[in-house]
């Protein structure tokens, strides 16, 4: 047997219906504007509007000690030898700090210190990254995918992962400047977890 029919809660609003569970000489306007918070659609997802705040300010973590000018000195060193490359000082200091724990970076992960560049050691690097093949334009290009090269080793990360690339993949010449190109951070693999992941993704050879 059918029970009684219940009422659909899908009910129809009139904007225009005034409440009159008050008192006789009380009006109420149910015509009150709604405000609705203007969306950015991003994809498949929605970020709040003011999206120009959140580009300047969540990029990256930074941390700006106080240095001395023999430090400040080194600093700016480094930072002229990368003038080389057409960057602006701005730009200057975002490498060198990804590079050497001024600016956090996922690369890292928690365990860099911050550190101040030696001259002699970043134009090694360059240098070394001249020998492979890479032209000044290419290595502006390469510096801005993968800054922390920069604070890599040269003997035991760099140049082993060029040997390496080498010898088990045979990838050397003009196919070794391709892929540098086209994939700089793997110079900086320190890792090899062989599908038994150590949490230090960034770093993995896993990723080639």
């Amino acid at each position: 047997m059918l029970g009684k029919t219940v009422a659909s809660p899908l009910l129809r609003f009139d904007p225009t219906v005034c409440f009159n569970s008050y008192p006789a000489h009380i009006s109420v306007n149910v015509n009150l504007p709604i405000y609705i918070p203007r969306y950015n659609l991003r994809g498949n997802g929605i970020a709040n509007h003011p999206t120009r705040d959140w580009e300047l300010h969540s990029t990256a973590q930074i941390h700006d000690p106080i240095l001395s000018n023999e430090d400040n000195k080194k600093w700016e060193s480094c930072k002229q030898a990368l003038s080389t490359y057409g960057f602006a000082n701005d730009e200057q200091e975002k490498i060198l700090g990804k590079a050497f724990g001024r600016i956090h970076s996922p690369y890292w992960g928690e365990e860099r210190k911050v550190e101040v560049p030696k001259f002699e050691i970043v134009s090694e690097i360059l240098s070394y990254l001249k020998d492979l093949g890479l032209t000044d334009d290419d290595i502006g290009k390469f510096l801005k995918k993968f800054p922390e090269v920069l604070g890599c080793s040269l003997e035991n990360e760099v140049k082993a992962n060029v040997g390496i690339l080498e010898k088990e993949w045979g990838i050397k010449g003009k196919t070794l400047r391709s892929l540098l190109i086209r994939n700089p951070k793997v110079l900086g693999y320190n890792i090899d977890c062989k599908g038994d992941c150590m949490a230090q993704c960034t770093r993995c050879w896993v990723r080639f």
